[in-house]
This record gives structure tokens, C-alpha cells and sequence, in this order.
């Protein structure tokens, strides 16, 4: 039996991202596994990853619960940290199982950031899930230290509905489509993350946390067809001419996304691209 340091393996097994209001879906033959294009950010357990099954020889098409995962987002203990000067590799330990974390360092001011990430501590981890040498890990694009203990409970709690969500999902897919699928109850959507925030129908069974609704029409332009093409993203100043607000304001958007694994980084601490298509 799996041993882990983290005392909640028998009560957090599920997985998947924790819709956070009604969504619509229509007629038109909507097939969560398959439709890559919709793909969006999902709360895990590490459990759900090493149950997951690949889709094929792409080494990052994984399918849980019927659900095509590209971009993933998990809460654990930091174990077994290695630092190199282009990267950081360490274990995820979130009691459900273990899991390598791979981060590339490209500047100072990140590796400052990971040098607060020590054996011992909680991280929430953004990235990608990817498949290397028959072994499945995370790229991450995002480490961030757990200062409040609550998120690491609530985490859970939204893996555990999303799993319950996305089974359900399943189950209507080739019947009737219903017009709207409950989300949490209020008591949970004023959780430490709030992360039970409205999203755009324009992506049909991916929730995304989009904030505010500044930071809603911030997502928008990340989100257009001809800025998911552009391989190094959207500048921040694109955003300032197009919405016609102060510099300060759009990066408070953009950080909002990054810490929520919204968008990334990509070539420069300017250009940021979503994560919805990988």
C-alpha cells in the first residue's frame, strides 16, 4: 500500500476542475475527450494522474474522467528538491500519491521565487502534464507557496465535486444535453481562492476561473483565435491599448491569471499566452 507523509489518501481520491456556475451546451455532438481546443486548466489529485489513460502516441494527451487534460493544477508537500541553474526538479506529495514537478529557471527573479520552495512545505503547482520515459510528471509554469492551510482542504473539495461533475458529464453526453449544470453551493464560493468564478460559454465543459470582470475581458483577448495561434502570446502593452486602462492594472489581471493557471509566460515577463490550448 502507498505510504505518503500526507495524512488524506483515503478521503481525497477524486479529481477534475470545479465548475463554478450553470453551463450551456447545445446539440451539436460535444465530445469532452476529444475537443483539444476547449481544453483548460484542471484541479487534480495526483491519484486521478497516475489513473489516467493516454489518448495516444501524443505524449501529452491524457483523458480523466472522459476529460482531454492538457494544463493541471495540484496541492501537496515539496519533497526530494534538486536546484540546478537552469531548473528545479522536486516530488509532489498531496496524500493520494507522488508525482515529479519540473520548473525551468529563467531569471533571477524566478529563481529567487523557488528558492522560498523547501522540503516540507505545501505548494499549489501549475503546469502541464506530460508523459517522459513512460512516467508521467508536470511541467509546471507556476510554484506558489501555501500560506493559508484551508486551500489545501478546499482543494480537495473541488476535485472531489469536478470528478463527481465530470463522471455525470459522461453519463449525458450521448443522451439529451441539459440546459445547465449545477455548480457548489454558495457556502463554498467564497472560498480562499475563489476560484467559483464565472466563465465564458465560449468554451463549453472547461470551467476557468476568470475573476472579476476586468479580468474576464483581460481572458477575452488571450482567448481570441489569432492570439492562441501567436506562439509567444499577447504583450502587455496589446492589452493596455486595447482596453484603454493603466499598465499597473492589466499586470494585476495578468498575475491573477497566472496564479490561477489561466495564462503563462512565455518569451519575456511581456508576453503571456493562455493555456487552453497547451
Amino acid at each position: 500500500m502507498y505510504s505518503s507523509e500526507f495524512d488524506g489518501a483515503s478521503l481525497f481520491s477524486g479529481g477534475g476542475f470545479m465548475p463554478s456556475q450553470a453551463t450551456q451546451f447545445n446539440d451539436s455532438g460535444f465530445s469532452p475527450a476529444k475537443s483539444r481546443a476547449n481544453q483548460c486548466t484542471l484541479q487534480l489529485t495526483v491519484k486521478q494522474i497516475s489513473d489516467a489513460d493516454q489518448a495516444s502516441d501524443d505524449k501529452s494527451n491524457f483523458i480523466i474522467d472522459g476529460v482531454d487534460v492538457n494544463s493541471v493544477t495540484l496541492v501537496g508537500m515539496v519533497t526530494n528538491k534538486v536546484e540546478k541553474i537552469t531548473d528545479v526538479n522536486f516530488t509532489l506529495d498531496d496524500g493520494t500519491g507522488r508525482i515529479d514537478i519540473h520548473r525551468w529557471v529563467n531569471d533571477a527573479a524566478e529563481s529567487n521565487q523557488l528558492a522560498d520552495v523547501t522540503n516540507g512545505i505545501y505548494v499549489r503547482v501549475t503546469g502541464q502534464l506530460k508523459g517522459f520515459q513512460g512516467k508521467k510528471q508536470i511541467v509546471a509554469f507556476s510554484v506558489k507557496p501555501v500560506t493559508d492551510f484551508n486551500e489545501i482542504a478546499y482543494h480537495f473539495i473541488e476535485c472531489m465535486y469536478v470528478h463527481l461533475y465530470n463522471v455525470k458529464l459522461q453519463q449525458i453526453s450521448g443522451s439529451v444535453h441539459p440546459q445547465t449544470v449545477p455548480g457548489m453551493s454558495n457556502s463554498f464560493q467564497n472560498g480562499p481562492m475563489g476560484h467559483q468564478t464565472p466563465i465564458s460559454n465560449k468554451f463549453p465543459g472547461y470551467l476557468v476561473d476568470a475573476g472579476s470582470d476586468f479580468d474576464q475581458m483581460v481572458l477575452t483577448i488571450f482567448h481570441e483565435p489569432e492570439n492562441l495561434a501567436k506562439e509567444s502570446g499577447v504583450h502587455v502593452d496589446t492589452i493596455v491599448e486595447r482596453l484603454g486602462v493603466p499598465r499597473n492594472k492589466v499586470m494585476a489581471s495578468i498575475n491573477y491569471h497566472t496564479d490561477n493557471g489561466n495564462i503563462y509566460s512565455t518569451i519575456d515577463d511581456y508576453h503571456y499566452k493562455s493555456t487552453i490550448n497547451g
